[in-house]
C-alpha cells in the first residue's frame, strides 16, 4: 500500500447510542470505498468491523475497530466504536486519535444517552463534531422531531448541512444545503445519485435552511462576517473555506442525511469527508506532560500514542496507535518514554477489521497497529530515542458494577491471576483484586455484560473456568459510647508464667478518623517497654473485628492502668490481655455496625423517572438532588453499596435500554438495627462453617 502524506489523511470515528446504525454505516462507507464488495450483515454476522465471536453471537459491538480505504487520493481511516454503555471505555480511547467524530443518530430514535456520552467526550477532548441522521429509510420517522431534539441537546451551532425529501422506504432524495442541489440516489444499492435543481415546492426552505448554514459559519469569524454584512452574503470560495475552519474550531455541527442499509448519502458524505474534514495537521499542535510540543508533520522528531492493546491468537499484542509526529518504520528502535523501556517496532499493519495489509512505513497522522512490543501497553507513548515526550494517559470511566469469582477446579488461582493481568491490559476499564479483606478475587468493569465478555475471554484464551458469587460488603464496626474494662492474662502452668494486665478505655471519635491509641500511664504501673505490646494487642483484634469481623473504625483506645510482674510479664502475655479488655469494653460501648454508602449519578431520559426514583427508595437509597440536562434528568442519590448487587441491569430494564449510573464512594452509614443483625448472624455462620 502506498505511503500517505499527512494532508492526505482523515482519520474519522463513527460514535453513538447502541442500534444507531454505526456498523453497517462503516459497511455502507468501506463498500463505497472499494474495500469490501458488499455491505455486511450484522444479523447474519458478516461485517467487516464486528468479526469477533462475541460480537456476532451477540450481534453488538464490542470493540473498537479499525477500517480505511482511499477516496479521491485520500487515505480516510475509519474506527468503528461500541455503543453499548459497557464498553464505553473504548469510545474513550478513540477519542484521543480522531480528527473528527461522527456523531451517529437514528432517526427512529432521536438524541439518546450514548449520543451525549459521545459528544462530551469529543467535546472534552475538543474533537471537532459531525451528525448523521441514519435510518431515514425506517417507517414513521420524524426528521424535524429528531433535529429539534438534537438543537436541544446541543445548541444553535447544530445547523442542517442536509435534508430529507421523504422519509421512510421512499426515502433516495436529499437536498444538499452547500450545492444548493437535490442528490437522487439510484434504489438498486450502488450509492450513486444524480444531482438535479430543488423542485419549487422545497425552494424557500432549502434558501432559509442555506441561510442559517452561512450565518453559522460566518459567525464563526470576524473577517467573514464584515464581509458577509457587507455583501449579504458568501462567495462559494469563501464559503468553503469558512466553513472549513469553522469544523475544525467547533464552531459548527454540521447535520448530513443517510441510510446505511439502502448505500443512500454515503457517496456524497465521502465528498464531505475529505473536502471538509480537518487532515490531521490542520487540526493543531498536540501537547504532551510538561507542555513538551510537537507538530503534527514528517519533519518532527517521531511520536506515537497507542490507544487501544488487543491480544489475537497466533498474532499477539496488537498495539492500536497514531503517529502524532515524524514517520514510524519496520525496525525502528524507540523509547517507551511512559514506562521508561526500549522498544523496537516490528511488523506494522494496516487493519480492516481482522484483516491486516503490512507496510513498512506511516506517516505523522495515521492510524495503524504494530505487533509484539515488549512492554507497550493502551495510554502508552512510543518516541524517538534523545527526543523524547509523553502523552498524558488515557482517563477511563470508573468501574461501575463488581463481582467475586472463584476458581472451578483448585490450583487454578495462578493462572486466573495472570489471565486477569493480561485482560486489564487490554482493557483498562476492566480492574481486578485480590481482596484479603473479603477473602474474595473481586472484578469490576462497566456492567454485567461487560463482565461476562472478560470471563468467556478469561476461559476461551487462558483455559480457566471460574465461578460467579455476590462481592461480599466491606463492612466496618465501631462504638456509641465510652466504656472502660481490664484484660488480665494469667498462665502458670510450671515454669515460669505468663503475666499482663491491662484498663483499656474504648470512646468513639468522629466518622472517618479511624483510630487513635493514647498511652496514658503513669507511675509505670506498666513498664514502657510493655506499652508496644498493647497497642499492637489492640490493632490486631481492631483488625478483626469482634462483632462480625469486619474492622473495627473511628475510635480512640486509651490505656491508663494495669499491673505486671516482674518475671512472668511479657509482650506476648499484654498484647494478650489487650485484645481482652478491648473485646470487653467494645461490647458496652453500644457497637455498631457501618456500611459502605455510594454516591450514584443516574441519567435517564424524562418519562422514567418515577419508576427510577421509586426503585432508590426501595433500595434504602435517598434522592439528594435533581438536573435537567436537555430531554435528560439526571438524578444524584446516595445509595449503600449492599443494595447496588446487579444494579445496571435493573436500571437498563427499567429504562428500556436507556439509562446509565456512575458511582463513587461516598463514606459509611450505620446500618439499620434489622439488617445489622441479619448481617452480623450470616458472618458468624461464615465463620463456624469455616473453623
Amino acid at each position: 500500500m502506498k505511503v500517505f502524506q499527512t494532508a492526505q489523511i482523515r482519520n474519522i470515528g463513527l460514535i453513538g447510542h447502541g442500534s444507531s446504525g454505526k456498523t453497517t454505516l462503516d459497511e455502507a462507507l468501506l463498500f463505497n470505498l472499494k474495500a469490501t464488495n458488499r455491505i455486511g450483515s450484522i444479523e447474519q454476522g458478516s461485517t467487516i468491523s464486528d468479526y469477533n465471536e462475541a460480537e456476532i453471537n451477540r450481534q453488538i459491538s464490542i470493540n473498537t475497530s479499525l477500517t480505511h480505504g482511499v477516496w479521491k487520493d485520500t487515505k480516510i481511516n475509519i474506527i468503528d466504536t461500541p455503543g453499548y454503555s459497557d464498553f464505553f471505555g473504548e469510545v474513550v480511547g478513540t477519542m484521543r486519535v480522531l480528527d473528527t467524530a461522527f456523531l451517529v443518530v437514528s432517526a427512529a430514535s432521536g438524541v439518546e444517552v450514548g449520543t451525549e456520552l459521545g459528544w462530551q467526550q469529543a467535546e472534552k477532548n475538543k474533537v471537532p463534531r459531525f451528525f448523521i441522521i441514519n435510518k431515514l429509510d425506517r417507517e414513521n420517522v420524524d426528521f424535524e422531531h429528531v433535529f429539534k431534539g438534537m438543537v436541544e441537546s446541543f445548541g444553535h451551532q447544530v445547523v442542517l448541512a442536509q435534508f430529507p425529501v421523504e422519509t421512510g422506504p421512499n426515502f433516495d432524495s436529499i437536498v444538499d444545503l452547500f450545492r444548493m442541489k437535490l442528490l437522487k440516489f439510484n434504489k438498486d444499492g450502488s450509492g450513486n445519485f444524480t444531482e438535479e435543481n430543488i423542485p419549487a415546492n422545497l425552494k424557500d426552505k432549502a434558501d432559509e435552511l442555506h441561510l442559517k448554514l452561512v450565518e453559522a459559519v460566518a459567525e464563526s469569524d470576524d473577517a467573514l462576517m464584515e464581509k458577509y454584512f457587507e455583501a449579504g452574503t458568501l462567495s462559494e470560495d469563501e464559503f468553503r473555506s469558512g466553513f472549513k475552519t469553522a469544523v475544525a474550531m467547533d464552531a459548527v455541527y454540521p447535520v448530513f442525511c443517510a441510510s446505511a442499509t439502502t448505500n443512500i448519502g454515503i457517496k456524497r458524505l465521502l465528498d464531505v469527508i475529505i473536502n471538509f474534514c480537518p487532515a490531521p495537521g490542520e487540526i493543531g499542535d498536540i501537547v504532551g506532560l510538561d507542555n513538551k510540543v510537537r507538530k503534527v508533520s514528517n519533519t518532527e522528531p517521531f511520536s506515537a500514542f497507542i490507544f487501544k492493546t488487543l491480544s489475537e491468537q497466533h498474532v499477539g499484542e496488537l498495539s492500536y496507535f497514531k503517529v502524532n509526529s515524524g514517520v514510524i518504520k519496520t525496525g525502528m528502535d524507540v523509547v517507551n518514554s511512559t514506562r521508561n523501556q526500549s522498544e523496537r517496532i516490528g511488523q506494522i499493519f494496516v487493519l480492516n477489521g481482522k484483516n491486516k495489509e503490512n507496510v513498512d512505513q506511516m506517516e505523522a497522522g495515521d492510524i495503524g497497529a504494530v505487533v509484539k512490543l515488549k512492554a507497550t501497553h493502551t495510554g502508552d507513548t512510543l518516541a524517538a530515542k534523545g527526543k523524547e515526550i509523553t502523552y498524558p494517559k488515557i482517563e477511563f470511566p470508573e468501574p461501575i458494577i463488581r463481582l467475586a469469582i472463584r476458581p472451578k477446579a483448585k490450583g487454578d488461582e495462578e493462572k486466573i491471576s495472570n489471565g486477569l493481568h493480561v485482560l486489564h491490559e487490554e482493557d483498562p476499564t476492566f480492574v481486578y483484586n485480590q481482596d484479603s479483606e473479603l477473602r474474595q478475587t473481586i472484578v469490576s468493569g462497566q456492567g454485567e455484560l461487560h463482565l461476562a465478555i472478560i470471563l468467556q475471554r478469561l476461559k476461551q484464551k487462558f483455559g480457566v473456568d471460574v465461578e460467579e458469587e455476590e462481592p461480599r460488603i466491606p463492612y466496618r464496626e465501631t462504638i456509641k459510647k465510652k466504656a472502660e474494662a481490664q484484660g488480665k492474662f494469667k498462665k502458670q502452668s510450671g515454669g515460669r508464667g505468663q503475666y499482663g494486665d491491662c484498663h483499656l478505655r474504648l470512646e468513639p471519635m468522629a466518622r472517618g478518623e479511624r483510630f487513635e491509641f493514647v498511652d496514658a500511664i503513669v507511675g509505670g504501673v506498666i513498664p514502657g517497654k510493655f506499652v508496644p505490646a498493647v497497642e499492637k494487642g489492640v490493632i490486631e483484634t481492631i483488625e478483626k473485628g469482634v462483632l462480625a469481623g469486619y474492622p473495627v473504625v473511628d475510635v480512640r483506645v486509651t490505656v491508663f492502668d494495669g499491673s505486671y510482674h516482674n518475671v512472668d510479664s511479657s509482650e506476648m502475655a499484654f498484647k494478650v490481655a489487650a485484645s481482652m479488655a478491648f473485646k470487653k469494653a467494645f461490647e458496652q460501648c453500644n457497637p455498631a455496625l457501618l456500611e459502605p454508602i455510594m454516591n450514584v449519578e443516574i441519567r435517564v431520559p424524562d418519562e422514567y423517572m418515577g419508576d427510577v426514583m421509586g426503585d432508590i427508595s426501595s433500595r434504602r437509597g435517598k434522592i439528594m438532588g435533581m438536573d435537567s440536562d436537555g430531554r435528560f434528568q439526571v438524578i444524584n442519590a446516595q445509595i449503600p453499596l449492599a443494595e447496588l448487587y446487579r444494579y445496571s441491569t435493573s436500571l437498563r430494564s427499567m429504562t428500556a435500554g436507556r439509562g446509565i449510573h456512575k458511582r463513587s464512594f461516598s463514606h459509611y452509614e450505620e446500618v439499620p438495627g434489622e439488617i445489622a443483625q441479619q448481617v452480623i448472624e450470616k458472618a458468624k455462620k461464615e465463620k463456624e462453617e469455616e473453623d
